[in-house]
């Protein structure tokens, strides 16, 4: 593909200089190592790089053209260098442009929300699938383009500006009329989905996250909120746009979202005065079961998910595609009841031990809460005698998780509390400590276990290497039980100084328990904590 530097500004909407040359570029890239000949070079600064400083990389590469913001005319042999206010907010225009705007060929639907968005995102999905609307979906975990799966990376969130344009342009290709697409806080505040044009918003919750980027509730809420603020300005389509926002009925966020909101709006939860509303809620370990309730309709609702905030996650998505898309109700329930499981979200790991080992993607308090709430829920409410006619002891929940270095530190000591509260055993681990002390880490959440009466030794544990948390767990297991390693869920990779190092929970528990039940398995992923001091994995 091949656009004019020129015509890309022809519908900017931002501050530009006049004269733009009328060059040809090939392709847009924000990392110089990836520029190919012909490329644009957005040269962007982050919170430890700056790719101004990467340009003469940029130019070695191939690139013909660069857009930044610091005054750099006539150095670094740069023929055409184009100065912006904010070149990260530029580039999602810019890449909506080279793409020929493909999010207004597209149904898009955003879901945002502190935990439950890929959950959400999915059940979407799969109820678009089951009305037979050609729908793609973006969300932390893959992108799905027809019958194509991409991953997305190892630790990334929504996706880069002109990466999500790149997808929504092959969605088009492919003749697909609808996306659902999972967006981020960071995915706001850094402009990445500005030039998505949505046509619904969903918010899931808004709890306790990111307040390091963030400064506040408030802020964080704020940037969360940027998505019922941009339904505003999606332009007309010619498949009509609803602009509609579905806001969580039970969820701290609701009376500020509520009167935000200047678009048509619905709420969905389990009070009585929400518009889409469950009655009649069971829970057992084969999932939930409800009725969906409104004005217009009551609906049978079962879903193999597990837990109450999965109710509130099938409340939403069934709200935006019966009001938003017009998906008839019956259909909607039976896209619900389709999807069985996502990778990383309360996902059973079986190889035949007498417990129940689950890996779930939870890593901040609330999702932390309400998955152990859910894991609470699947213990049996009586238990079985022994040979000498005594009551077995009764099942435990033991949670393994860590808290990452570089990000929110009160987290830490709130998760602790948590786990002391809701789970039976604690052990405490790594979770990409990154160039923090691990030790450190450790320290400040069994801090937060002691003040909640927890007992080191007795109720919790700090076992440093997450490959050895995840097998001390196993040890501790007994028939039963239910263990849950929580924070990393579907992620590849865990950062331990500046390396990812290939990670994956899944694969972590599937070592130990062979280990443990003598039987084929995986190796356990090497970690540098398994043979290295501190010191050495953080390069001292």
């Amino acid at each position: 593909m091949t656009k004019s530097l020129r015509d890309l500004f022809i519908e900017f909407p931002l501050p530009h200089p006049a004269e733009i040359p009328d060059i040809f570029i090939t392709g847009i890239a924000i990392d110089s190592r990836a520029v190919k000949p012909g490329d644009l070079f957005v040269a962007m600064k982050g919170g430890t790089v700056d790719r101004h400083d990467f340009i003469p990389n940029a130019i070695a590469n191939g690139a013909v053209a660069v857009i930044g913001e610091r005054d750099l005319a006539g150095r670094n042999n740069i023929s055409t260098y184009i100065r912006l206010d904010n070149p990260r907010q530029a580039l999602t225009f810019l890449a909506a442009a080279f793409h020929d705007w493909p999010a207004r060929r597209l149904a898009v639907i955003g879901v945002t929300g502190t935990d439950g968005k890929t959950t959400t995102a999915n059940l979407l999905y799969n109820i678009l699938r089951a009305a037979g609307i050609k729908a793609g979906m973006i969300s932390t975990v893959n992108a799905v383009i027809g019958d194509e799966v991409l991953d997305t990376g190892f630790h990334v969130t929504t996706p880069d500006a002109h990466d999500v344009q790149a997808y929504l342009a092959r969605m088009v290709a492919a003749g697909l009329t609808h996306v659902v697409l999972e967006t981020t806080s960071h995915a706001w505040a850094q402009y990445r989905v500005d030039a998505c044009e949505f046509d619904i918003g969903i918010v899931t919750n808004i709890t306790w996250e990111h307040m390091d980027e963030h400064g506040s509730y408030e802020n964080y809420r704020a940037a969360k909120a940027r998505l019922f603020e941009s339904l505003e300005k999606t332009l007309p389509k010619k498949q009509g746009n609803p602009r509609l926002a579905v806001i969580n009925r039970d969820d701290q966020s609701f009376d500020f979202l509520n009167g935000f909101t200047q678009t048509k709006r619905l709420n969905y939860g389990l009070q009585e005065s929400a518009n889409v509303r469950a009655e009649g809620v069971t829970y057992s370990p084969a999932g939930i079961h409800f009725t969906a309730a409104s004005k217009d309709f009551r609906t049978e609702v079962t879903s193999p998910l597990v837990g109450a905030y999965n109710v509130s996650n099938c409340l939403a998505a069934f709200t935006a595609a019966v009001y938003g898309l017009g998906v008839n109700p019956d259909v909607a329930a039976r896209g619900l009841a389709s999807l069985h499981d996502i990778p990383g979200r309360m996902e059973r790991i079986e190889l035949g031990q007498p417990f129940t080992a689950i890996v779930d993607f939870a890593h901040t308090p609330n999702a932390l809460k309400v998955a152990l709430e859910a894991a609470r829920a699947m213990l049996p409410n009586s238990y079985p005698l022994s040979p000498n006619g005594k009551s077995e002891s009764p099942p435990r929940i033991i949670a393994v998780f860590g808290s990452a270095g570089l990000r929110d530190k009160e987290k830490r000591r709130m998760m602790a509390e948590t786990s002391i509260e809701l789970a039976d055993l604690t052990v405490l681990t790594a979770e990409d400590p990154r160039t923090e002390s691990l030790e450190e880490i450790l320290a400040e959440m069994a801090t937060g276990a002691r003040a909640r009466g927890g007992r080191e030794g007795e109720t919790f544990w700090r076992v440093a290497d997450r490959g050895e948390a995840i097998r001390f767990a196993v040890k501790l297991a007994r028939p039963g039980d239910i263990l849950l390693a929580c924070g990393k869920g579907h992620e590849q990779s865990m950062c331990f100084g500046k390396t990812e190092y290939l990670w994956d929970d899944r694969t972590a528990m599937r070592a130990a328990l062979s280990e443990a039940l003598g039987v084929d398995g995986p190796l356990m992923p090497y970690l540098p904590s398994q043979n290295k001091t501190e010191a050495e994995w953080l390069g001292g």
